[in-house]
C-alpha cells in the first residue's frame, strides 16, 4: 500500500481548486519565517548564557547557512519525493530544532542551541523554503511570478506574526518581563518555554500545509490557458533542464550573482535598520529618533519586504523577469545612492528610500523561482532553486561583514553619524552594479543542456513541454 506521504497520493483529483494550494504553502512559509524574529529574545539569551552578541548571533547565521546548504543538497530529493513528504520532513526538523534548542537553554549548553535551532532547524528551513515553490509554479503556469510571490511572501511576513506573539508569550511566562520597555529582559527559562510553545504551534500549521498540498495531474492546464502565449515571451523555454545540467550553464551562475548582489544589498539595510536610522539623525551625541520609533521603522521595513514579494513578483508576469531585475538592481543603485547622499535631510526621505530598497530585496527573493522556471523549465526547478539559494547563504555572511567592517573603522557604535555609513552604502551601489551587468548578460539556455522528451509519471509538466524523465542526458 502506497504511503500517504508519497507523491502519488498527492495528485489532485478532478475539479480540484488550485487556489487551495497557496494557503498550504503559506502555512509552511509563515512558520519558518520565524527565523527573522530572533532579535526578540537575543538579549535574553546573551544574559542567560553569559556570552556576547556575536556568539548568540551565530545561531541565526548557522541557520541561514544550513538553509542554503540543505536546499542545495536536498533539492533533487524534494523534487523526486513530492511536496508532502518534503513538508513533513521540514516540519520534523524545524520543530525538533526548537525542542533541542530549548533543552540547550534549560541545561545551559550553548552548543545544543547551535545544533538544534541552527543546524537541525536550518535544515528544516531549507527543505520548507523550496518544497512549495515548484508545486505552485506547476499549478500557475499562467502566473508563475504571482505563484511564487504568494508563497515566499509568507516567509517575509513570518516575523510580523512571530515577533509580537513571542513578546506576549515571554511576558506570560516571565511576569517580571515587560515587552517594549527599555532594560526589561526575559529570563532564559521563559525563552525555553517559548521555544516549546512555538514548536507545538508550528507543528500544527505545517501539518495542515502537508495534508492539504496537492500536485497537478500530468498534462493539466488551467481553464482558458494557452501555452502559446507563454512561448512567445523572451527567455521562456519550451524545454526542460535537469538540476545537474543547470549548474553547468552560464545562466545559472549569472542568476547566482544577481541573487547574491541583491540580497547582500538588502541585508545592508535590514541588518542595521534600527541603529542606522538613529545614527543618521544623531546630533551632538543624541539621536532625534527614539528607540521606540526605530523599532517601528524595523516593522515598517518588514511590511515593505513582504509587500515587495507579492507586488513585484506579480508585476514580473506582465513585464518579464529580466526587466524586473533591471528595476531591482538599477533602481536599487539609484535609491541606495540617494539614501547615502541625501537620507539625512529628512526622516521621511530616509524611510521612503529604505522601504523601496527592502521591497526590491523581497521582490528579488520572490521572483527568482519564476526566472529559473523561464530559463530551465519546471522539470527540476525546485532542485535548481535549492542550489541557487547558496547565494543567500553567501550573502548572509558577506553582507554583515561588509557593513560592520566599514562601521567598525568609522567609530564606536552609538556615536556614529550619517557620514560613517556613506562608504558602506556606496559600496552596495557598486555591488548592485555588478548584479545589473550579470542580469543583462542572461540569454536563453543552449539546446545542448536540454533534457530529451520522455515520459515519467509524477514529474509534472512544463508549460509547452512534454513530461520528461527523472534521468535525461548529462552534458559532459
Amino acid at each position: 500500500m502506497a504511503s500517504i506521504l508519497d507523491r502519488e497520493r498527492t495528485v489532485a483529483g478532478p475539479g480540484f481548486n488550485r487556489w487551495l494550494v497557496p494557503p498550504a504553502a503559506l502555512a509552511v512559509h509563515l512558520s519558518i519565517g520565524q527565523v527573522y524574529a530572533t532579535s526578540v529574545y537575543k538579549v535574553a539569551l546573551v544574559q542567560h548564557f553569559g556570552v556576547g552578541l556575536t556568539q548568540i548571533g551565530l545561531v541565526f547565521s548557522i541557520a541561514i547557512v544550513m538553509l542554503g546548504l540543505s536546499a542545495a543538497l536536498l533539492g533533487t530529493w524534494v523534487d523526486r519525493v513530492g511536496p508532502r513528504k518534503a513538508m513533513v520532513a521540514s516540519a520534523v526538523c524545524w520543530v525538533s530544532g526548537f525542542l533541542v534548542g530549548a533543552l540547550g537553554i534549560i541545561t545551559g549548553q550553548l552548543w545544543l542551541l547551535y545544533l538544534g535551532y541552527g543546524v537541525i532547524g536550518g535544515i528544516g528551513l531549507g527543505i520548507g523554503y523550496i518544497s512549495p515553490v515548484s508545486t505552485l509554479i506547476k499549478w500557475f503556469p499562467d502566473r508563475p511570478g504571482l505563484a511564487t510571490g504568494m508563497a515566499i511572501m509568507g516567509f517575509g511576513g513570518g516575523a510580523l506574526v512571530a515577533s509580537p506573539l513571542s513578546s506576549r508569550l515571554l511576558a506570560l511566562y516571565d511576569p517580571a518581563y515587560e515587552a517594549g520597555v527599555a532594560g526589561s529582559v526575559a529570563s532564559g527559562r521563559s525563552v525555553a518555554l517559548l521555544f516549546v510553545t512555538l514548536a507545538a504551534g508550528y507543528a500544527v500549521f505545517m501539518a495542515y500545509g502537508a495534508a492539504t498540498i496537492r500536485v497537478p495531474p500530468p498534462g493539466w492546464r488551467p481553464d482558458g490557458f494557452d501555452p502559446a502565449t507563454v512561448r512567445a515571451k523572451a527567455l521562456v523555454t519550451t524545454a526542460s533542464v535537469s538540476a545537474r545540467n543547470a549548474i553547468r550553464t552560464p545562466q545559472f551562475w549569472l542568476l547566482w550573482t544577481v541573487l547574491f548582489c541583491n540580497v547582500t544589498a538588502g541585508i545592508g539595510i535590514l541588518e542595521q535598520a534600527a541603529p542606522m536610522i538613529q545614527d543618521f539623525f544623531r546630533v551632538g551625541g543624541t539621536s532625534a529618533v527614539a528607540a521606540a520609533a526605530a523599532g517601528g521603522f524595523v516593522g515598517l521595513l518588514s511590511m515593505a519586504n513582504m509587500a515587495g514579494r507579492i507586488v513585484w513578483s506579480s508585476t514580473s508576469d506582465v513585464i518579464g523577469r529580466k526587466p524586473i531585475y533591471m528595476l531591482y538592481l538599477g533602481g536599487g543603485m539609484v535609491v541606495y545612492a540617494l539614501l547615502a547622499l541625501f537620507g539625512q535631510l529628512s526622516t521621511a526621505l530616509f524611510v521612503l528610500f529604505a522601504a523601496i530598497i527592502l521591497s526590491f530585496y523581497g521582490g528579488g527573493f520572490a521572483t527568482i523561482p519564476a526566472y529559473l522556471r523561464d530559463l530551465f523549465g519546471t522539470f527540476q526547478v525546485g532542485a535548481i532553486h535549492g542550489r541557487l539559494l547558496t547565494a543567500w547563504s553567501a550573502a548572509g555572511i558577506f553582507g554583515p561583514l561588509i557593513i560592520n567592517g566599514f562601521l567598525d573603522a568609522q567609530g564606536t557604535p552609538g556615536e556614529l553619524t550619517a557620514d560613517a555609513y556613506r562608504p558602506a552604502l556606496l559600496t552596495m551601489v557598486a555591488l548592485l552594479g555588478i548584479g545589473f551587468v550579470a542580469n543583462l548578460l542572461v540569454r536563453p539556455v543552449a539546446s545542448r543542456f536540454h533534457e530529451p522528451a520522455a515520459t515519467a509519471a509524477g514529474t509534472g509538466t512544463g508549460v509547452g513541454t512534454e513530461p520528461v524523465g527523472e534521468r535525461g542526458k548529462e552534458v559532459r
